[in-house]
């Protein structure tokens, strides 16, 4: 079953101790992007959250928030001397390149640098939160899972949606060939009409390699090439999804290459009813594409 990148959870929790709150949220993206704001003081719970999400997920802007409070805990505040002086070091080559230029900056205050995430870091005086952090990754569980069941009932209405677009692809590419069989006599008449004026109205000319040409002209307007590879196309994204998530980019390529061949068929139609086939399969390809996007 296909998954989709949206998504989104909250849970509460405590203990003896501590509340929290929790909330995790995702959006489309090309590869997985977790972005926490957990508190720093519960020594190696981020890097623990992250190791869990990257195993559980496969794509998405994902955003986790843990917010922790008590009326006995105490905290104090210190700076994190290796984050200021990259910050500052940033910031004076920043400066540096505005007056090159000669672009004028407003001077940054010590709230503007403390304001800044990283410098100015909360640490429990209690220093030993093995404890609490062992609770927080036990209740972190079942919100990831109830996280990824909402991603799973996205994705079930996005796999309705792609089967049903498949659909309408595979039956308008039959259109197209049935409509290919009857502009076949057509387009044979139309040549030899063009050959017989030719000749007609040259002296001297080499009919065979008039008609040769004729031959060359017809075999650029064949589409039989790019209705072949229009269902084999079919097949494979009939088959990805089915096969399910992680297909999101695989999924996307193939969208890619179905417009390529809508493209070529449009282009090559001269045809009033197989060129309106190939505007439509755009549309419905388009349809596709989009839809694709937010599949993981």
């Amino acid at each position: 079953m296909l998954n989709s990148m949206t998504g989104f959870a909250s849970a509460k929790g405590s203990d003896a101790r501590y509340s929290w709150t929790w909330e995790l949220r995702s959006v489309n993206g090309k590869g997985l992007d977790i972005r926490q704001r957990v508190p720093d003081w519960v020594d190696g719970l981020e890097a623990a959250l992250r190791a869990r999400m990257g195993k559980a997920l496969g794509r998405g802007n994902v955003s986790l928030s843990l917010r922790i409070q008590s009326d006995e805990m105490e905290t104090t505040q210190s700076i994190n001397q290796a984050n200021l002086t990259g910050i500052l070091t940033h910031m004076a080559e920043v400066e540096q390149q505005a007056m090159t230029a000669g672009v004028s900056l407003a001077p940054a205050t010590s709230a503007d640098v403390l304001s800044i995430r990283g410098v100015l870091e909360n640490r429990s005086n209690d220093q030993d939160t093995k404890a609490l952090l062992a609770v927080l990754q036990k209740d972190f569980e079942p919100l990831l899972q109830s996280f990824i069941a909402m991603r799973a009932t996205e994705g079930q209405a996005l796999t309705e949606v792609l089967q049903g677009q498949m659909d309408q692809i595979d039956t308008l590419t039959t259109a197209a060939g049935d409509v290919l069989e009857e502009r076949r006599d057509d387009m044979q008449a139309a040549f030899r009409a063009s050959l017989a004026r030719v000749m007609d109205n040259t002296d001297g000319t080499d009919e065979t390699r008039i008609a040769q040409e004729l031959a060359m002209l017809a075999v650029k307007t064949d589409i039989t090439e790019e209705l072949d590879r229009l269902r084999a196309h079919i097949t494979a994204a009939r088959d990805l999804i089915a096969k399910g998530s992680p297909v999101g980019r695989k999924l996307d390529f193939l969208a890619q290459e179905f417009n390529r061949e809508a493209n070529t068929l449009c282009s090559k139609a001269q045809n009033s009813a197989l060129t309106a086939i190939g505007l439509e399969l755009k549309t419905v390809i388009d349809q596709m594409r989009e839809q694709v996007q937010n599949v993981e």
